[in-house]
């Protein structure tokens, strides 16, 4: 989450580096790894920095955007830049899509900094690529850690609208159903605790906050959620008129204010109600004490011994939670990359090359 941008190097020094130096086997003959553009670009990761740090600092909820535009990359075809396509001819932009549909965002920073690598090394580097880094330097902008980036990315040519509305995790899914498309990704109940805790997940609808991460952009990362999110937790959980016994009545009590059983619709609230624009494991605090917002936020407490497990040492040690939550965004980034001969390094985002 956002809070006073403090220069990314001096928050990488101060909160650690995680290394990631091992490449990655991918899809195309090749591998992913840090030092992929050492000679043919050596400035790429300042100039993404430098960008995303300028985006961020005019409007903090960019970097919540551009996180959550990786995942849903990531979460569909595997990390290949397809969101960014427009449709065109036979191919179905994924932004049509119900998870993507009016609040996918970012792309102009996406622009910018493929415009400014243009200059310094045409034809050169991925938008996948810059995807990648640029969510992990949103990462350390907000709070978190630092780490090494594996890269050697390509640009996918075609997009999956279908893939698009399935594969991303949903707010009423049950725990197993995104668990299921979790390690369908290649991820464990791990990865997704941990991945939770920056609120990177589970689409909520449009986004419709002006702050900065965590809630309802399909990611659920733009501190808030509305009324219609979590109206059924409060009146009708069950379907027997009466709420989700696992929710703190007190808590309940302050959320009818805003959220009546009909009417204020797009009522925001906080989904982090005690730090909603840091970086921290306040949110796994929250849901130890029935105070999570969402369904989707609660059940890793009441529906998974081992995510409750997880989410506890969470809630006690934040330091564990910051060197998870870098190394399983590395995860993330690693879902079926293509490289070598497959896809090509796109000039335009919106478009595959003519």
């Amino acid at each position: 989450m956002v809070h006073n941008i403090i220069v990314v190097v001096v928050l990488a020094l101060a909160l650690g580096h995680v290394p990631h130096c091992l490449s990655s086997k991918t899809v195309g003959g090749g591998s992913l790894y840090p030092q992929f553009y050492d000679h043919s670009c050596p400035n790429v990761q300042e100039i993404v920095e430098n960008v995303v740090a300028k985006a961020v600092a005019k409007e903090p909820r960019m970097a919540a955007s551009l996180l959550r535009l990786h995942f849903h990359d990531c979460f569909v075809k595997g990390c290949d830049a397809s969101i960014l396509l427009d449709s065109s001819g036979s191919l179905i932009s994924e932004k049509r899509s119900i998870p993507n549909r009016n609040s996918a965002r970012g792309f102009e920073v996406i622009d910018e900094i493929k415009a400014a690598l243009e200059k310094e090394c045409p034809h050169t580097v991925s938008f996948a690529d810059i995807m990648a880094l640029a969510a992990r330097d949103s990462t350390v902008l907000t709070g978190g850690l630092s780490s090494d980036v594996p890269l050697g990315r390509r640009d996918s040519t075609g997009a999956s609208l279908s893939g698009s509305n399935n594969n991303i995790p949903a707010p009423n899914n049950t725990f197993q159903t995104i668990l299921t498309k979790f390690k369908l990704k290649g991820l464990d109940i791990v990865d997704l605790v941990a991945l939770s805790g920056k609120q990177i997940q589970y689409p909520v609808s449009p986004c419709v906050s002006s702050y900065g991460l965590g809630t309802p952009c399909a990611l659920r990362i733009d501190t808030n959620a509305r009324c219609t999110s979590f109206r059924q937790r409060l009146y009708n959980q069950s379907g027997h008129g009466q709420p989700d016994y696992t929710l703190d009545q007190s808590y309940a009590s302050q959320l009818h204010a805003n959220c009546p059983r009909s009417g204020g619709d797009q009522n925001l609230f906080f989904l982090d109600f005690i730090s909603p624009i840091n970086f921290d494991n306040s949110y796994f605090k929250n849901l130890l004490v029935n105070k999570g917002l969402l369904n989707s936020d609660q059940v890793l407490v009441t529906m998974n011994g081992a995510s409750s497990e997880l989410l506890k040492t969470y809630a006690y040690n934040q330091e564990h939670f910051f060197q998870q939550f870098a190394k399983s965004m590395i995860k993330m980034g690693n879902i079926s990359p293509l490289t070598g001969n497959k896809g090509e390094i796109r000039y335009n985002c919106r478009k595959v090359n003519a």
